[in-house]
């Protein structure tokens, strides 16, 4: 069992199918930018689709201030690839199908493990664990908290 990912611990490595079934291998993310990952329960979702599109709303921020958005969830590439289109997201979404990710990263499901846990974690180009926030009920906060701890990047 692994322990759950916190601030200062290096980014895990891993790699993952995207909405186009192309894998994306993180440690090539970083080489160029600062990651916002976030973790996210499933596509279409009431939740998931109000943080999903804050992070679209914010995007150009997250550029500006040299950070990349990955947002990773269990569901298949095509579902993304819908979601996506769906809600207008410019950045990349992540298939954790098995789940075997976010066991890496430590998140538990929340609501008596009805729900996948909802983890946003703000990530430097040296992998280094920056900031995390957990919160299921806020997925607006995510965006906020993300902005926030670029400043001291």
């Amino acid at each position: 069992m692994m322990t759950k990912i916190k601030v200062g611990d290096l980014l895990p490595t891993f790699s993952l199918p995207d909405e186009n079934n192309m894998l994306v291998d993180i440690k090539e993310e970083l080489k160029q930018n600062h990651l916002i990952i976030y973790f996210y329960p499933k596509d279409n979702t009431m939740g998931c689709t109000v943080e999903a599109s804050k992070f679209r709303d914010s995007y150009s921020e997250f550029l500006d201030k040299g950070a990349r958005v990955i947002g990773i969830s269990a569901d298949p590439p095509e579902s993304h690839r819908q979601f996506k289109e769906k809600c207008a997201i410019p950045y990349t979404l992540l298939s954790d199908t098995s789940k075997e990710v976010r066991d890496m990263f430590g998140i538990k499901p929340s609501l008596f493990g009805l729900l996948a846990g909802r983890v946003t974690y703000v990530v430097d180009k040296t992998g280094e664990i920056k900031h995390v926030f957990d919160s299921q009920w806020q997925p607006e906060k995510h965006i906020e908290e993300a902005l926030e701890a670029l400043e001291t990047i």
